[in-house]
């Protein structure tokens, strides 16, 4: 039987790898929340200590915002996995690593501070430019498998270039 690979097989393959990633993330953010700290932007973050005012944004904790994130990257983990929620899943993981964006150039501009260590800026400075990878990979999981052109025979059928 010659092998055949569908553009749904690897959406699935692809979806499920992002789900993967996800989870991961999403059990790191309660096994671990201090490793998220840096990203959460001060100005999000409520402070009942009374040492600094609070804005109008900081409306939870740092640990607060850090496990909201957790649990929403764990439910669109399993939305990704469900076919008839994996549009809407993947449009939202999308939007959710664009808006972390912030997050990620407010820990750059503080690694780079007076406060900064050079371990920071490091992490910091690889951390910024994998966001677009992940907001692009997010996006095309968008699309649905069947009938995209330049992808070969409908889902189903053999990869071209390969013997049928």
């Amino acid at each position: 039987m010659p092998f055949t690979w569908s553009a749904r097989a690897t959406q699935r393959l692809s979806a499920a790898a992002m789900s993967a990633l996800l989870l991961t993330s999403a059990m790191k953010h309660f096994r671990d929340p201090a490793f998220f700290h840096q990203v959460v932007p001060d100005f999000l973050c409520r402070d009942d200590s009374g040492t600094r005012p609070n804005g109008p944004c900081a409306v939870m904790t740092r640990d607060e915002w850090v496990a909201v994130s957790g649990l929403l990257e764990a439910g669109a983990a399993v939305g990704l996995l469900i076919p008839a929620t994996r549009k809407a899943a993947a449009g939202g993981i999308a939007a959710m690593f664009t808006v972390f964006l912030a997050g990620h150039v407010d820990a750059l501009r503080r690694a780079y501070g007076p406060a900064g260590s050079p371990g920071q800026r490091k992490v910091h400075t690889a951390r910024l430019p994998l966001q677009v990878p992940l907001i692009l990979w997010a996006w095309s999981l968008r699309k649905t498998a069947l009938g995209k052109a330049g992808l070969g025979t409908p889902a189903g059928g053999p990869v071209a270039g390969l013997p049928a």
